[in-house]
């Protein structure tokens, strides 16, 4: 399982995200990108600025 949790939308639970990658927003905010373990939609993490 990842590091990361985050919310599948289809699934309505809280998963790991598998193939999770960090990513950087237009904005200039870092995010992690991956696809849910179970069902495989995206799934986005938006983390903490630091």
């Amino acid at each position: 399982m990842s590091d990361f949790y985050g919310y599948c939308v289809r699934c309505k639970t809280r998963k790991g995200i598998s193939e999770s990658k960090t990513i950087t927003l237009k904005n200039g905010r870092r995010a992690i990108r991956g696809v849910c373990p179970d069902c495989g939609s995206a799934m986005y993490r938006i983390l903490p600025r630091s």
